[in-house]
């Protein structure tokens, strides 16, 4: 089943160029990855600081024992400390529909299992 993360970020003003710079890196890679579903990265329209990516996996055990080891990540990590004013806020998620504008294939799909 597939599992979502909302993942909410707390940047520090003075590193979110760095604070984009990698997690785009990292973002770049992962689409690649075969059990990757979809992304998106939102900011706070009152703070571009409050940062929240919500990315959709196709399993939560591969995100775990394969996904958070993958070099590419590495760099992002070890600087999450430096650049955020606070751990990140992690929660997951099971999509229970999927709603596209009108001109896209499909309309409230089903949710993915």
């Amino acid at each position: 089943m597939s599992v979502t993360y909302a993942i909410r970020f707390a940047v520090r003003p003075e590193h979110r160029a760095r604070f984009e710079r990698l997690l785009g890196g990292v973002l770049d890679r992962m689409r690649h990855e075969a059990s990757f579903v979809d992304a998106a990265l939102h900011a706070n329209p009152d703070d571009a600081c409050d940062v929240l990516l919500v990315e959709t996996w196709q399993s939560h055990e591969d995100v775990l024992a394969v996904q958070l080891g993958r070099d590419y990540r590495s760099e992002w990590h070890a600087a999450l400390e430096e650049i955020l004013e606070k751990p990140r806020e992690v929660s997951m998620w099971q999509r229970s529909r999927l709603d596209r504008a009108a001109d896209q294939e499909a309309q409230a799909v089903p949710a993915s299992s």
